[in-house]
């Protein structure tokens, strides 16, 4: 596919030039503010064109200010999901209790938000294309002169990036958004197992014909180590479908083999009670399929010479938090804004990450502090879930979590 805007050489222009690798959130993000402060950006994405669906996924407390800035929050606050309820059920699928969303995910009512991550990266890319060079269908393949000094000790003229296409191209900087399982970062730093901190469970995402009467809600049904979710976000006729399982170690040998992925999910919920038997049916003809493991990302440098990394790539928190969309949107806001104050990269990437890092070590510790019990792994864990979630009936909602509002965010310059 051709690039979005025509080729060229953005060097000769005298701005100085990014390529970025990864067309989700992060990256188109990071695109609207560096061309904002004067970057000639290209963007490479795998895909062949803007990802569409996906499953709902959440923006709040510092990302919330984040939208407003980009001029996006009011179109986000119409694609807002809305859901009115979230019910629990127990093993033979009778329920637990019901309560409102807000009070589960710890989110603040009225202020956060919950959209298709589609919907955030359409908005997202309508704000940036006519501004950035986007070249889709491609993928970096090699980088060279990421961090090797001149005879003078300086560090070259660039990055020399070669594409999956064949097509070469020097950038000044290189920043790595493309998630969780970054080339880029496996490129420059290693291996992910090197940085993968594995959380404890599987899960698999797919979508289904709402045959089940469900409209704005969500519906979770648990045994121990166990749990499958339907999840309508509107009253359409879909529903995401949810399951998830304790695994005490990563299934690396399924993880590139979506029919030996299948076959895992079904064996583990063979004998599952309630709806759960139709889902798994449901699964084997999915045409969407995304199987991961749940886990984090977590780096000693964000940084090496010209590479940069944002994101999932950097700093993946795991769908356990509920912060993966925020923090992508707050650290390529942070990147964006220390690269613009710095004009030495090296000094911008070091003030990034002194000013960025400790919001997201609060947010990562958000799963040793409760957010996993909502997937129990024992009977006693289980009883002691429910009586937590029926006690969040009658009390008080609880404040946000600190780590939501913990960031006070610099002002660009305009």
């Amino acid at each position: 596919m051709t690039p979005t805007t025509p080729p060229m050489d953005v060097r000769t222009t005298g701005k100085r030039n990014v390529l970025i690798s990864g067309a989700s959130i992060a990256g188109p993000a990071l695109a609207y503010w560096l061309h904002r402060s004067g970057w000639a950006v290209t963007v490479v994405e795998k895909a062949g064109a803007p990802r569409t669906g996906g499953y709902p996924i959440d923006i709040r407390g510092t990302a919330i200010e984040v939208v407003r800035r980009m001029g996006i929050l009011p179109r986000l606050r119409e694609a807002h999901i809305d859901s009115r309820r979230c019910t629990f059920l127990d093993a033979d699928g009778r329920e637990v209790t019901s309560l409102s969303p807000s009070a589960v995910a710890g989110s603040v009512e009225g202020q956060d938000l919950e959209v298709r991550r589609g919907d955030l990266a359409a908005l997202l890319h309508g704000l940036v294309r006519d501004d950035v060079e986007f070249l889709f269908d491609d993928s970096i393949d090699t980088l060279d002169g990421v961090d090797t000094p001149d005879q003078h000790g300086e560090y070259g003229h660039g990055v020399d990036v070669t594409f999956r296409s064949g097509r070469r191209r020097t950038f000044d900087l290189v920043v790595g958004a493309d998630g969780m399982h970054s080339h880029t970062r496996e490129l420059v730093f290693g291996p992910e197992e090197q940085f993968h901190r594995h959380l404890g469970y599987c899960f698999a995402l797919f979508t289904l014909p709402n045959t089940f009467g469900l409209s704005r809600e969500l519906v979770l049904w648990n045994t121990p180590g166990r749990a499958a979710a339907l999840y309508a976000v509107g009253g359409d006729d879909e529903l995401h479908a949810f399951l998830t399982f304790h695994r005490p170690k990563p299934p690396f040998d399924v993880l590139r083999d979506p029919d030996a992925q299948r076959e895992l999910v079904a064996t583990t919920f063979a004998g599952a009670g309630w709806k759960v038997p139709d889902i798994v049916d449901a699964l084997r003809d999915a045409d969407d399929l995304f199987f991961d493991t749940a886990g984090q990302i977590r780096m000693p440098h964000w940084s090496r010479g010209r590479v940069a990394l944002v994101g999932d790539a950097a700093y993946a928190p795991s769908f356990l938090t509920g912060q993966g969309s925020s923090l992508a949107l707050v650290g390529a806001y942070t990147l964006a804004h220390a690269l613009a104050t710095h004009r030495d990269h090296s000094a911008a990437f070091a003030a990034h990450e002194r000013g960025t890092r400790p919001f997201v070590a609060m947010n990562q510790a958000l799963v040793g502090e409760g957010t996993a019990t909502l997937f129990p792994t024992t009977a006693r864990a289980l009883e002691r879930r429910d009586a937590m979630l029926r006690d969040l009936v009658t009390l008080p909602s609880p404040p946000a979590r600190p780590a939501h509002l913990a960031l006070t965010l610099p002002e660009f310059g305009r």
